[in-house]
């Protein structure tokens, strides 16, 4: 390896990447573009991590008068260029070149030491974006949260955690559905209850599924009332106080009942509904109108979109605006007024062809770059359907979806029973702090470890086993074990931090160690593609390590007590960081 100053920051791969920056410059000056290829070494026999740069370079150089002579050569001299880097044990090559990646033992433990030191922080994603717009969760006002909400709510949640963590100015929104046509039937029927609206509030309109049945049953049969109601829409547009008052109880009345799911899964979210975008519609209309891009069909006002059957309608028919024109003034005023560079929508994957036919109008229109891969970028974060184990949509006995406040209610309700069962001495309110961080965390486990844009089964035998392996339970008992560990040791953990040294020498230590270090890398490669089940993957394959490490070697009372306390104590911090991420609050005894 030739000399050079050795290089720190960013995530572990980003730092390898960047010393085979330097050998790339060095070895082939005249190819500008390439970018180092490297990825974790998938039999660690051969490495740690590879450099796969040399087949793709032989097929760029081959015919152009090269001195080298196939990919091994190649990437021998990418080998020897490398600059010297006290990261690195020793490089060797293997088959076409491929340059595998051997850590230093030394490195790695200094590496988590300095995390022990100064932070966690210091592990955090750098990401290419300062500003981004969370779309997330946004229930219909007046209509129940269902478990349909579920997954909207926890994933942007968690996109929103790590994109923070990475630091980045996230703007949480919830888009709910508080205007349109349904407005005018629920104030009518609510003046038909509260005469001028006196005395309508949440106690005496009760249950407000019930209110919405009943207003539409209303709609549906009494022609004399469908007309009041839409004479209220009207009215209602048009800013009279007394309908504009309706509005704004039958709205209260439902974010009440919204956050009391939000109180339990521990969400923030910062309203901005369909009637906040409204008066932004006629002036981003007329934008694209300006542009060409609005036509006139069937006497609706419509953006055709290149390879689409239908266009995507803006204002229909008899004049009304709709999803697609609020979204469009919703993008309009994120990307002007919000200055945000990246914004994701989480919806379910039914509403894929709306977003697709959406983009490509907002692409048209000059607002967004036609490369997806340039900022400001959108993005569609899908997911699919919550199953009972039946197989089909998860509902209750009478066949009504369940509301997801009683689901919440009974996943805590169930673990406070196991807790009790277990017979251990718990105070009322660890029984309570613990019941509501491990139900509430194992249904929001459950769906952010598989892959979101699959259908899953809702299980609570599943979920709230500590003995099938990739559950939140199993993995929060890993967690309060390890600070079990700690606290038998009887040693000041702060103390060692600033005065002990870590030490790597056994092979599982190593193994830990290093799958600690590559926290930052998971992170990053879980917010970039939008997928946190690599997260909760990580996390899982994380306590397997922790367990094989604990297994083979001896913490308390053996020599390297003090080295192995501080492998326990990085090991806490990781997984606590990672149970944050997703929206998961840690316990200490189980």
């Amino acid at each position: 390896m030739a000399d050079g100053q050795d290089i720190v920051g960013g995530s572990l791969k980003q730092q390898i990447a960047r010393l085979f920056e330097e050998s790339l410059r060095v070895t082939v000056p005249e190819e500008t573009d390439v970018a180092p290829a490297i990825a974790p070494c998938q039999n660690a026999n051969f490495g740690d991590y590879q450099c796969n740069n040399a087949m793709g370079l032989w097929s760029k150089l081959k015919g152009k008068g090269t001195q080298f002579r196939g990919p091994q050569p190649i990437g021998k001299a990418i080998m020897d260029n490398l600059p010297q880097s006290e990261m690195i044990e020793s490089c060797s090559i293997a088959g076409p070149g491929f340059v595998n990646v051997v850590l230093s033992r030394k490195w790695i433990a200094k590496s988590i030491q300095k995390m022990l030191v100064d932070g966690i922080e210091i592990w955090a994603p750098r990401l290419p974006v300062k500003r981004a717009v969370v779309d997330f969760s946004s229930p219909n006002i007046a209509k129940e949260m269902h478990v349909g909400h579920l997954r909207s709510t926890i994933i942007g949640d968690t996109l929103a955690r790590m994109l923070e963590f990475s630091n980045v100015k996230v703007l949480r929104r919830n888009h709910v559905g508080d205007w349109g046509t349904q407005f005018g039937m629920l104030i009518e029927y609510l003046f038909e209850l509260f005469p001028g609206g006196e005395g309508a509030n949440e106690q005496a309109i009760g249950d407000l599924q019930a209110f919405y049945k009943a207003s539409k049953q209303k709609f549906d049969e009494d022609p004399a009332f469908k007309e009041r109601a839409q004479k209220a829409v009207v009215s209602l547009q048009a800013g009279e106080e007394k309908y504009r008052k309706a509005w704004t109880d039958i709205c209260e009345i439902s974010r009440n009942e919204f956050e009391r799911v939000y109180q339990r899964l521990g969400i923030q979210l910062e309203e901005k509904g369909e009637s906040f975008y409204n008066p932004y519609i006629p002036g981003v209309l007329e934008l694209l109108s300006k542009k060409g891009l609005i036509e006139e069909s069937k006497g609706a006002q419509v953006i055709f979109i290149e390879g689409k059957n239908i266009p995507l309608i803006v204002v229909k028919s008899d004049g009304g605006y709709n999803y697609a024109s609020t979204d469009l003034a919703a993008l309009w005023y994120r990307l002007n007024e919000e200055k945000a560079e990246w914004i994701i929508y989480v919806t379910d994957v039914g509403q894929r062809d709306h977003f697709d036919m959406f983009f490509t109008a907002a692409k048209r229109a000059g607002w967004l770059p036609s490369d997806d891969n340039q900022y400001p970028k959108v993005n569609h974060v899908g997911f699919g359907l919550v199953l009972g184990e039946d197989g089909k949509r998860f509902r209750t006995r009478s066949t009504e979806t369940v509301k997801l406040v009683d689901l919440l209610d009974e996943a805590r309700n169930k673990c406070r029973a196991a807790l009790v069962e277990r017979g251990r001495d718990w105070t009322e309110e660890e029984l309570d702090q613990t019941s509501e961080a491990v139900g509430y965390g194992a249904v929001k486990y459950a769906d952010l470890k598989n892959n979101r844009t699959t259908n899953y089964t809702f299980s609570f035998e599943q979920m709230l086993s500590d003995k099938q392996g990739n559950t939140a339970v199993y993995l929060l008992y890993a967690h309060a074990r390890i600070a079990s560990i700690i606290q038998r040791s009887g040693k000041d953990i702060e103390q060692l931090k600033r005065t002990g040294t870590l030490n790597l020498a056994h092979t599982d230590e190593r193994t830990l160690g290093l799958h600690l270090l590559q926290f930052a890398e998971i992170v990053e490669e879980s917010i970039t593609n939008l997928l946190p089940n690599v997260l909760c993957e990580y996390l899982y394959n994380l306590s397997e390590d922790f367990t094989r490490f604990y297994t083979n070697c001896q913490v308390v009372g053996s020599e390297e007590e003090t080295s192995r306390l501080l492998l326990c104590e990085a090991t806490a911090i990781v997984m606590r960081q990672a149970f944050y991420l997703l929206g998961i609050t840690p316990v200490y005894k189980l």
